[in-house]
């Protein structure tokens, strides 16, 4: 089904502010300053939640993150080749009732539920399991969850190992006038996925843009361009870092 929804697209323009997390969610975000949704109108059907490997923003309005962040290691990235996944895909309790996504909404819906921060990342048998919860997750052309986008999660896992830690940000991009829409909920399904890393040890931050649709291809953009098309800002990211462009992910 199609969705109007020039108001949310409008949304994603607005002016910047700054927040911080509290407690144990400012380690998954460098300096604990999280990714900032720059209008208000999209905060006021925001929820920030912190899990025990990654800390997310949903919102009510798409039923799904608008970000989810993580801190990844060397150590934490070997530890995650190991654990055992579950693909217990579950709604959060602690989510207002009407704004979360329900697991009936995806059923026969021809999408993957695609997870932001990824099940293969988690290095605790509690992360993984909570990384099934469908905060977590957004409708994903199933070919591209499976092909394009678990190479670019690889490629990340393995610059965190050369480069000894990253923080990564990921998350949905909507674009256009009318979006499509799944399920009872009216899950919107993203047009483009996005995915922010900063390397601090090797000064380097980027952001790799990908449409969600069955392609083989992806787009690198500069820190400060994603911020410009996705409406969210990422204090944590020093600003010399956020015009620098690398040419690309190897092995993907």
């Amino acid at each position: 089904m199609q969705f109007r929804i020039k108001a949310f697209t409008a949304a994603l323009i607005g002016f910047t502010c700054i927040s911080a997390w509290a407690g144990d969610c400012a380690q998954f975000s460098p300096g604990g300053r999280a990714p900032v949704v720059v209008n208000p109108k999209m905060r006021a059907a925001t929820q920030e939640m912190c899990y025990s490997d990654f800390a997310l923003l949903h919102s009510g309005v798409t039923h799904g993150p608008l970000w989810s962040a993580e801190h990844l290691t060397a150590r934490s990235v070997d530890q995650a080749k190991n654990n055992t996944r579950t693909n217990r895909f579950f709604v959060d309790k602690r989510l207002p009732p009407g704004e979360s996504a329900q697991l009936a909404d995806y059923k026969r819906s021809g999408y993957d539920r695609g997870h932001m921060s990824p099940a293969g990342d988690r290095a605790s048998k509690k992360g993984m399991a909570e990384s099934f919860s469908l905060a977590n997750i957004v409708p994903q052309d199933p070919s591209n969850n499976r092909r394009i986008w678990s190479r670019i999660e690889e490629a990340v896992r393995r610059l965190t190992e050369e480069s000894g830690e990253a923080y990564v940000v990921t998350g949905p991009l909507f674009s256009g006038r009318q979006l499509q829409t799944i399920g009872d909920s009216r899950v919107l399904v993203p047009t483009q996925l996005y995915k922010v890393v900063y390397l601090p040890d090797r000064k380097i931050a980027f952001a790799v843009v990908v449409d969600n649709t069955p392609t083989d291809t992806y787009t690198m953009k500069t820190v400060r361009e994603l911020e410009a098309m996705s409406g969210i800002t990422f204090p944590g990211i020093p600003d010399e870092l956020k015009d620098k462009r690398i040419g690309g992910l190897r092995g993907v």
